[in-house]
């Protein structure tokens, strides 16, 4: 091999090319952004920091990773470009030196049922090729071991046109699935409780039925009475075969009843079609209980909740089938691949050994690929998608994290940062939003956003090192170093929620006692079995005073951009009623999707114009000035103000105007009250709900929930989005929740929280089977003074003892 000599001796003038190491943003106006310009150094690691709603979201997703997309879609053909999703321009003067941009956040991945850990990743998929290749008895193709391809079988005759005549062809076509025929690849069979339907011991017209909406004085009751399948006045108990049949499963039919056509249905199609088939979450509260109470899901008899036919759990490998290697925990997959050794699938072992290394490395090998997806916290969602960049030979690529610390315990961020400076060494430029102060600290760069939230931020308080973050003097700077000390006193419990025999999921037959009426923090490693003691023991039990347990967790708040904070916590109703009242109309007048709404734009405000491929221009109605209502609407006033200037106030605003005078609403007062107190005082209660961060979600979803009846207040990390003086306010929510009779259980890995806990239970010691006992209970200052466990050590360096 030669190499070729040099010559000249000085170093030559730096290549023009490599002056490009700046991403430049001038004039950024997306959201809350006030004429933002900023300068981040590329192949750096830059955070952006800031209080929740100060705009570092707008800044780096709404920015600067959406502009590159839509820079990168705009090089594929318009044809492909169709089937894209279409992405605006950012509102911003200059963006310059944008390089191709992968973005890592927490949306939640979906909750289809047949989506699993394994389908999400592609280890299904090289998992499905090395057993169709290597098992016995070979069963067939990789579809043969897919518990989404159902087995299929079609005979019959082709017609083929060729030259002037046509000739008929007969054909024979079988696919091969994996799919369970019983349970549809789902795992589990839903069976209807019939005795949820009616009481079988009245008769129809004696109010049999027990379904909402099925009262016989309606329509329902017209047709179940003149339809003569059964007689309406004979008890259910007493119907024969064929009459039940008809009640529960007749076919739709056609009837004439009082000489009017109707079509006939059976019960259990009926709800089917209007209840069952919808999603549960989007379903009236008195129609989601009911259908809580009627449908029963178990696991598939036929294929033990493994999804697959039996000829797919049949074909193994050394013993161990494909079902089987589904459901072990990952790391111990990983061990099971490494033992494999057959050159004809060389290439394919290597990959899936990487790619389940990689999942081991992330922090996730207490996973199995079995788990659906839909059930991962943000955090490990977040890291499942990481996965597939890990192994990666791109660089010079923009990666964008999005709190890649959420869910993760102090023992596994160090792990984190780790993968995150490995990033940046291949020489790749990462962007990370990110409020922890261990992820901060290992930042090249930091841009801090504020100095508020809302309308008050929008703004770059500082840019530069972290040290020079720390002598800045922003709410960031002051908050930096801030460490919660040990409570002196913790209050005493006033009695005990009593969990035995506990094993969902990793926890082995665990026993214990939850205190009462004190704030009680459960902790340990991510994948100790914390949410699987919290959600699956303790919602089922009712509370202490008969009261139920009120179970805040971290899913996703739904709302379209016609949602705001108004609508969604149920404000909007008393002050569309007090309008009403004072002005002497309807109610409906006020709801700008209802009656109210500005015929123009349909009550939304705004316009909006779809160009195909292109992105779709939104602009404002000119006829109510994206004021959403009707001119007229707008002539009603109460305490001076029409009902868009009410809905364009803030919280804090709101929460004045409603305590006093002509405008005194009651019950909008107390929902704003709690808005408030979990520190959105300063969101806009008409401001649509897609607009607003993930913290602000989180903490919009926990002032609806306040509201709920509940002796137990359950919360799965309420400090996610937080920033580090947001914390302090929480912290005097709960305390307030506790002082006023409730117990309140938190699952939190924040150390502050754990600080100023009464009572801990710490799970562990490690993650998935090496987990799922109880490590530790007793007080915050008990468990520093042992040191007996890791979150005992972080704790015992936090509080600097």
């Amino acid at each position: 091999m030669s190499t070729a000599t040099r010559t000249d001796t000085q170093s030559p003038a730096p290549h023009i090319a490599d002056s490009h190491d700046l991403i430049r943003v001038h004039g950024a106006r997306v959201n809350n952004l006030k004429d933002v310009s900023i300068e981040i150094p590329k192949r750096r690691l830059t955070v952006f920091t800031g209080v929740s709603g100060s705009g570092k979201s707008s800044l780096v997703f709404g920015t600067i990773a959406a502009e590159s997309q839509r820079l990168i879609n705009e090089t594929y053909s318009a044809f492909v470009q169709g089937f894209m999703p279409t992405l605006g321009r950012p509102e911003v003067d200059v963006l310059d030196g944008l390089t191709t941009a992968i973005i890592v956040d927490q949306q939640r991945m979906g909750a289809d049922p047949r989506s699993t850990v394994g389908t999400a990743t592609d280890a299904n998929a090289m998992l499905r090729i090395l057993f169709s290749r290597l098992a016995e008895p070979h069963i067939g193709s990789p579809k043969a071991f897919a518990f989404n391809v159902p087995s299929v079988r079609a005979s019959g005759a082709i017609t083929i046109d060729r030259g002037a005549g046509s000739k008929a062809v007969k054909k024979t076509f079988s696919v091969t699935g994996g799919m369970c025929p019983r349970c549809e690849g789902r795992g589990t069979v839903s069976d209807i409780d019939l005795t949820q339907l009616y009481d079988d011991g009245k008769s129809l017209n004696e109010g049999a039925l027990t379904i909402p909406g099925y009262s016989m004085d309606g329509w329902y009751g017209r047709i179940f009475g003149g339809c003569g399948f059964f007689d309406p006045d004979k008890p259910i108990r007493k119907f024969t075969k064929k009459e039940l049949h008809d009640l529960l499963h007749k076919e739709p039919t056609k009837i004439k009843v009082e000489g009017i056509n109707l079509t006939y249905e059976g019960l259990i199609p009926k709800i089917q079609k209007s209840m069952l088939s919808k999603d549960i979450d989007a379903l009236q509260p008195h129609i989601r209980a009911f259908v809580e109470r009627a449908m029963t899901f178990t696991i598939c008899p036929e294929c033990d909740g493994t999804r697959l036919s039996e000829a797919a759990r049949s074909s193994r490998i050394g013993g161990i089938s494909i079902a089987d290697a589904c459901a072990m925990q990952i790391s111990d997959l990983a061990a099971w691949v490494r033992g494999l050794d057959e050159p004809s699938v060389a290439p394919l072992l290597a990959t899936l050994r990487q790619t389940l290394d990689s999942f081991v490395e992330i922090g996730l090998g207490y996973l199995s690929l079995d788990r659906p997806s839909g059930t991962l916290s943000g955090g490990e969602a977040q890291r499942v998608k990481m996965i597939r960049h890990l192994g990666s030979s791109l660089t010079d690529t923009t990666y964008v994290f999005d709190e890649p610390t959420t869910g993760l315990h102090p023992h596994d961020i160090q792990r984190m940062n780790n993968l995150l400076l490995r990033l940046r060494d291949k020489g790749n430029t990462v962007l990370v939003v990110e409020h922890k102060p261990e992820t901060i600290s290992i930042a090249d760069h930091v841009v801090d956003l504020g100095p508020g939230a809302g309308a008050a931020g929008g703004t770059v308080c500082f840019e530069g090192t972290v040290e020079g973050l720390r002598s800045g003097g922003t709410v960031t700077g002051r908050h930096f170093d801030d460490r919660a000390s040990l409570k002196e006193t913790v209050r005493m419990p006033t009695g005990a929620l009593e969990i035995r025999g506990a094993t969902s999921h990793n926890l082995r037959d665990v026993d214990v006692d939850v205190p009462l009426g004190v704030l009680v923090v459960v902790t340990g490693v991510a994948g100790s079995g914390k949410s699987s003691l919290v959600h699956g023991s303790l919602r089922q039990k009712p509370g202490a005073d008969g009261e139920g347990v009120v179970s805040i967790d971290q899913g996703a708040i739904r709302g379209s951009r016609r949602s705001n904070p108004a609508t969604y916590t149920g404000l909007l109703d008393p002050i569309r009623k007090a309008f009403a009242k004072a002005n002497g109309v309807k109610p409906a007048l006020f709801s700008a999707n209802s009656e109210g709404a500005c015929p123009s734009c349909n009550g939304a405000g705004v316009l909006y114009t779809d160009l195909a491929m292109m992105a779709g221009v939104a602009t404002t109605c000119e006829e109510c000035e994206g004021k959403r209502f009707q001119a007229a609407v707008l002539d009603y006033h109460l305490g001076g103000r029409d009902i868009s200037e009410v809905l364009a106030m803030s919280v804090t605003e709101a929460e004045e105007f409603f305590a006093e005078g002509e405008a005194k609403i009651p019950a909008a007062h107390k929902i704003l009250t709690r808005l408030a107190d979990v520190g959105l005082g300063y969101l806009t209660i008409g401001q649509p709900l897609t607009t607003l961060s993930g913290g602000e979600r989180q903490r919009l979803k926990l002032a609806t929930h306040m509201a709920e009846k509940g002796g137990v207040y359950v919360l799965d990390e309420p400090t996610t989005g937080l920033h580090l003086a947001d914390v302090e306010q929480l912290l005097g929510l709960l305390d307030r929740l506790v002082d006023s009779g409730k117990s309140v259980i938190v699952v939190e890995h924040h150390q502050a929280v754990m600080a100023h806990a009464d009572w801990i239970i710490d799970l562990g010691p490690d993650a998935g089977h090496d987990g799922g006992r109880i490590v530790f209970e007793g007080t915050p200052s008990d468990l520093v003074a042992a040191r007996s466990t890791l979150t005992g050590e972080h704790l015992a360096a936090y509080v600097g003892t």
